[in-house]
């Protein structure tokens, strides 16, 4: 059979390491090589390879002439949709809702009470063999401002649970009810800011969340608040948070920066009160098992001609 009777599928993970793929597809491994597997002018199902970049990603999509379904790996599609413009119109977009939310809920959690509780400096002191003992923030009787309530803020809410916050609320791109309580606006934003001591960043990066971190966002804060973010790097201003830190005003934990990688010498890696990771909201041991269950439901739907899930757009 050929691949005009079996639709090609790129995928970055190898097929054979993927349980349940069915049966009537071509399965072509691509992440991210300099040669492509096969002419992209025959794939119908595109896997955008994980955490390599926009310009890998975006690579084969101009000759994706035939392409119907665009599936990331990440919750963000911001890498990608730049480049939807050299695709044809009703190309399907889908996220990996389901594949991140355990990590990242994890990590932003880790960094809320690592940067409380003083972690890098009891690792600084552990190198120069000094006991920093003392009295510390404790997360406990804290009001935790969540912005961006999708899964992935929902799912660090369900993890905040246990901690004996005083208040914890949401803000999602439009309101709503849940079981936990009610979800704002963005428009409530100054009235929560000001009743918040840690600010939680979760929302995807758009037209309407870049730069939502203005100096304005910063200076409703509380003195001493806390800033998380393990959404995009592009969604809080870096010199008018530079300024906050400098000034010793508020706290920060980032997962994302702007630019990312940040480069040596930038004034934020020796910023007061300020706890960086990689960007490693993600890539975790929990991220291959649900990104392979994940495909394998997608690939199985799609083969069947039944609708894929988690669509975000379609090109138009």
């Amino acid at each position: 059979m050929t691949s005009m009777t079996t639709p090609d599928v790129w995928l970055p993970i190898p097929a054979d390491e993927i349980e349940g793929l069915p049966e009537g597809l071509t399965y072509r491994f691509w992440n991210g090589a300099q040669d492509f597997p096969a002419d992209p002018a025959d794939c119908a199902f595109y896997v955008v390879p994980y955490m390599k970049g926009p310009e890998i990603a975006a690579r084969p999509l101009a000759e994706m002439g035939a392409v119907q379904v665009v599936q990331t790996l990440s919750a963000g599609i911001d890498h990608v949709q730049p480049a939807l413009g050299r695709l044809p119109a009703g190309v399907r977009l889908c996220n990996a809702k389901g594949v991140h939310e355990a990590s990242t809920a994890e990590l932003a959690l880790a960094l809320v009470l690592a940067s409380l509780r003083g972690f890098p400096g009891f690792v600084r002191g552990q190198d120069k063999e000094e006991w920093r003992a003392g009295f510390y923030p404790a997360l406990a009787d804290k009001s935790v401002l969540i912005v961006g309530y999708g899964s992935i803020g929902a799912a660090i809410e369900d993890r905040l649970a246990p901690f004996e916050c005083a208040r914890v609320a949401r803000v999602a791109r439009s309101a709503r009810t849940t079981a936990r309580g009610p979800v704002h606006t963005l428009d409530d934003l100054p009235v929560l800011l000001r009743e918040a001591a840690i600010v939680i960043l979760s929302t995807p990066l758009n037209p309407s969340t870049q730069g939502l971190v203005s100096a304005d966002f910063l200076a409703s804060m509380p003195d001493g608040a806390l800033l998380v973010n393990v959404a995009r790097g592009g969604v809080v201003d870096t010199k008018a948070l530079l300024s906050e830190l400098e000034s010793g005003r508020l706290r920060a934990a980032l997962d994302v920066t702007d630019p990312e990688p940040l480069p040596a010498g930038h004034p934020l890696w020796h910023a007061p009160n300020v706890l960086i990771t990689p960007h490693v909201g993600g890539s975790t041991s929990a991220f291959l098992p649900r990104a392979r269950r994940l495909l394998a439901g997608q690939l199985t739907r799609f083969a069947a001609g039944e609708p894929v899930h988690n669509v975000v757009l379609t090109t138009d």
